[in-house]
């Protein structure tokens, strides 16, 4: 491993795919919302989306399937379907605790940045036991771009208190990557089954894995 790889001093990670087994949960949200209006799952809907906050999703499924309600209605659906999921049956994903737990014996700090929100991961952070793990969480609220854009990460490297050369991204979707990469950070993509193009994640991305215990042994801190 390089001497630059080496010199990383803190870490952030996205949530939703990175380290929350959560996608089935909003695949399945999105499923039953759109069964309920007639309306099959298209194929490229939750990679769309997914990089967006819950404001713009709305504004985009409103205007992609010509819907009736507003984009306020169309969250509180959302918000119905998936805020029991995460209470009660989001895990983390394979390896996740034990690397984590590797960071904070070493002293890495870690923050998260997502685009979700408080009311579904912090059940499942708390359930899990990992919520005050975090030196911080930003939201996609927080600034004014979504994760195409470097945005969110400067953000929580700002909170971090660290340097954007300093900072590792770790992400499960194509968006993110490219937008932690036009910041400057250093990124590693993480393998989701959900994942449209793993294939074009692995040739963006600075580093690639397909569960974190891969990093146990050959880190990038």
């Amino acid at each position: 491993m390089s001497t630059l790889l080496r010199k990383k001093k803190a870490a952030i990670f996205d949530l939703d795919g990175t380290l929350l087994d959560s996608m089935d949960v909003w695949l399945e949200v999105d499923r039953v919302f759109l069964a309920r209006r007639g309306i099959v799952l298209p194929d490229d809907y939750a990679a769309a989306i997914s990089p967006m906050g819950f404001p713009a999703a709305a504004e985009y499924t409103k205007n992609r399937f010509a819907l009736p309600e507003d984009e306020e209605a169309i969250m509180a659906e959302w918000h119905a379907l998936a805020v029991d999921a995460y209470a009660n049956r989001v895990g983390l994903k394979y390896g996740v605790r034990d690397y984590l737990t590797s960071l904070r014996r070493r002293g890495i700090p870690f923050a998260a940045a997502t685009a979700s929100q408080a009311v579904f991961y912090l059940p499942a952070l708390r359930r899990l036991g990992i919520a005050d793990w975090f030196s911080s969480i930003t939201e996609i609220s927080e600034v004014s771009r979504g994760k195409g854009n470097p945005d969110i990460y400067l953000r929580a490297a700002e909170k971090l208190g660290y340097e954007v050369c300093d900072c590792a991204v770790f992400e499960d979707i194509l968006p993110g990557v490219r937008g932690a990469l036009a910041g400057g950070f250093f990124t590693v993509g993480v393998y989701d089954a959900h994942c449209v193009n793993p294939e074009l994640m692995r040739a963006v991305c600075d580093r690639y894995i397909y569960d974190f215990t891969e990093l146990l042994c050959d880190d990038i801190f």
